[in-house]
């Protein structure tokens, strides 16, 4: 899932996009990074305004209820992808992001065109560097959600929801890493909470959570690369150029899938042909609502909205899905819900700490 941009450190939850797939890199005083399963171009509409900017301009309900509203629609989306999933089945996860990558390729050449926004999205496609850094987005992006689809399909959707609350865990964790960056305390702290977490859950599992690592860190490093490119792409060119690079790929998956008997595009009816065209809008309505969220809402703002999609598929894996929770899985969510508290303590402290340091300066 997942649709954020990544700016240089900002004092904020970060956030992103497998669906989807939503991610940002995590800034040096960043509280969390997320985002949401398979969604190429997340990392390029996280740049909230900061609760000085805009957003907090006006009387403060009338300004940021349509910004909530597109939040939850996003995110709401994204945590609801798991019955979309189970809708298309027999098709399996290649055969769904294969037709994921083309039709939303379809989708955004029809929206650049109502939107006469083609030429930013050639003049990036012009810029070497720039294609080459959406080109390795757009592999770990693929990663993600083949990862997440199968997790969907494969009676792991309790695991693959417990891969984007620990998302925002693992971006810090590659800030510290990658980008050399500095924790605070309470963030260390966080960081030592999610480690035991992941010990416990290996032990509930019977071994190491793989699914929901890969899908934490390859979101992670979706948004490490897509902080390469800042704000020099807006959300729906940079979900091109993202598709246009896997498409070759994608429809030589769907030409051998036909080739074998294994694709199920034009074998199951009108319906399912039109549920896996329809990949495309769904793939492109959540981003949409989440660069409206973006420019509407402070970061913070934005960065607590993000837990509603790992939520709500954690929810749909239990009552829906049916999958089982025994109380050792339940103590490894629980202590990765504290790390995650934990962040968003430090977080929400921020601008007060921001606003100490300038006044300090001054």
């Amino acid at each position: 899932m997942p649709f954020s941009k990544p700016v240089p450190a900002l004092h904020a939850v970060r956030t992103a996009t497998p669906g989807e797939g939503v991610g940002s890199s995590p800034g040096s005083s960043t509280g969390a990074s997320t985002g949401t399963p398979g969604a190429p171009g997340a990392a390029e509409v996280s740049a909230a305004p900061s609760s000085s900017g805009p957003a907090s301009s006006g009387p403060a309900g009338r300004e940021n209820l349509p910004g909530i509203l597109f939040g939850i629609g996003a995110y709401g989306l994204w945590g609801l992808l798991p019955l979309y999933f189970m809708v298309l089945k027999p098709a399996g996860a290649v055969e769904i992001v294969a037709n994921r990558v083309v039709w939303s390729l379809v989708f955004c050449a029809i929206l650049l065109t109502v939107m006469r926004a083609w030429k930013p999205m050639l003049a990036a496609g012009r810029t070497p560097r720039t294609v080459g850094t959406l080109a390795g987005a757009a592999l770990l992006i693929a990663v993600n959600w083949l990862t997440y689809s199968w997790a969907v399909l494969n009676e792991h959707a309790v695991e693959a929801a417990l891969g984007y609350f620990i998302n925002p865990i693992v971006s810090v964790l590659l800030g510290v890493l990658v980008l050399k960056e500095k924790l605070r305390p309470l963030q260390w702290a966080a960081m030592a909470v999610g480690f035991i977490a992941v010990l416990v859950l290996a032990f509930a599992y019977g071994n190491v959570p793989w699914v929901a690592l890969a899908l934490a860190f390859s979101f992670g490093f979706y948004g490490l690369v897509k902080k390469g490119i800042g704000s020099r792409v807006d959300a729906v060119s940079s979900l091109t150029i993202e598709t246009a690079v896997l498409t070759p790929i994608a429809i030589g998956v769907m030409i051998w899938l036909s080739m074998t008997g294994a694709a199920t595009l034009t074998t199951n009816g009108a319906g399912h042909l039109w549920l896996l065209v329809a990949s495309g809008i769904i793939t492109a309505v959540p981003l949409i609502f989440f660069g409206a969220a973006a420019r509407r809402l402070p970061l913070s703002t934005v960065g607590l909205l993000q837990y509603l999609a790992p939520t709500l598929q954690f929810i749909l894996a239990l009552t829906v899905f049916k999958e089982a929770m025994p109380p050792e899985r339940w103590a490894g969510f629980g202590l990765v819900w504290l790390a995650l508290v934990m962040l968003t303590v430090d977080m929400i402290g921020g601008p007060r700490r921001n606003r100490r340091l300038r006044a300090a300066a001054v």
